[in-house]
């Protein structure tokens, strides 16, 4: 949006040029919702509170094993592979954008307003989260507010796509986690219903009945319609497609790598790879969910679910669940100075 365009509101709030640095303020029912954070606050401790208070004897001891070099080593691994894992969702996004026409925003760029917008999903006290800051700032950029939105939506959807195919390729390479009873039945459960939702979600977004009827439609129901088209240029553009899941793919199998370092870490040696191929999409699907802060209580109850049929302590995997989110904490505070950067880049225009 240029500056000399008109701004579009809803509820008095303006959405079509978010200025992420006050974003709450600005978005419809923003100060309305600032009661969101302290629930989903209390939601998370409330559910890590039930785990550990589930968990017979519950011992501190099991969680954290008796530290040296390997330990360390794995978890440097773990935290090297979680910013590659950024690195590659940035490349993912970059492969959206060049798909839909848009071409030119250098991958250093993009890195720069991703890891803005993880500090601000991650760090930050926030319930928007870091989207809205990458389409704000690339938009700035690039003067396409609609194609930027849509590159967004649809970078998390080709994400989403790839991780039942994931679980897939656990439970072909590794036929032992097939008989897990409710482990493998919820895996299972849980991509069979990602995949389809995403199937409904693409052929709405593809349907010029659907979607597709707001493509000429004024004010904020135009990124609605932004999606459309492109995900309409995605279906007519099979290579490009191809690509972003290629990509996609790669992104989601070193957040594997990750895990399974951070595992090891832990000294959590039956939680290898294969494992972690077939049960790791599920826990990234259900941590999304809108019910605590960044997946805490969720993310742990799942990995509970998961590796305590193969023998993995409850402690343990609860303090896996931890320290990914740990991680990702910590690597998103590289995201700080990019974040403040940008802010004072927008106060100087």
């Amino acid at each position: 949006m240029h500056a000399d365009e008109p701004k579009t509101e809803v509820d008095g709030a303006v959405v079509a040029d978010i200025d992420p640095d006050v974003v709450l303020d600005e978005l419809p029912g923003g100060p309305r919702r600032r009661w969101v954070l302290p629930l989903r606050l209390v939601a998370s401790a409330a559910m890590l509170g039930v785990i550990v208070w589930k968990v017979p004897d519950f011992d501190t001891s099991k969680a954290v094993p008796s530290w040296g070099w390997d330990n360390t080593l794995w978890l440097a691994a773990a935290a090297v592979l979680t910013l590659v894992g950024i690195v590659l969702s940035t490349l993912r996004w970059q492969t959206v954008l060049h798909a839909l026409g848009l071409e030119g925003t250098r991958m250093h760029r993009l890195l720069h307003h991703y890891l803005a917008g993880q500090f601000v999903s991650n760090v930050l006290p926030t319930t928007i989260g870091g989207d809205v800051l990458r389409v704000s700032r690339l938009s700035k950029e690039n003067g396409d507010a609609e194609d930027t939105f849509a590159s967004v939506v649809i970078e998390r959807l080709t994400g989403w796509l790839v991780l039942p195919i994931i679980t897939i390729i656990g439970f072909v390479v590794n036929p032992g986690l097939r008989d897990l009873g409710e482990a493998t039945a919820v895996a299972v459960t849980v991509s069979l219903a990602t995949l389809f939702a995403l199937a409904v979600i693409l052929l709405a977004a593809d349907h010029e009945r659907v979607l597709g009827r707001f493509t000429s439609r004024d004010g904020w129901l135009r990124f609605v319609g932004a999606v459309h088209l492109g995900v309409n240029r995605m279906r007519r553009h099979p290579a490009a497609a191809l690509n972003v899941l290629v990509v996609g793919l790669a992104y989601q199998l070193v957040l594997v790598l990750a895990a399974t370092a951070a595992a090891y870490a832990l000294g959590i040696e039956t939680a290898g790879v294969t494992v972690l191929l077939a049960f790791l999409p599920a826990v990234l699907i259900a941590q999304v969910l809108p019910i605590g802060i960044s997946g805490l209580g969720v993310r742990e109850s799942a990995f509970v679910l998961f590796l305590t049929p193969l023998g993995v302590p409850a402690e343990q995997a609860i303090a896996l669940g931890l320290l990914l989110y740990l991680l990702n904490l910590g690597v998103s505070l590289i995201g700080a100075p990019a974040f403040a950067v940008g802010g004072r880049e927008r106060a100087t225009v």
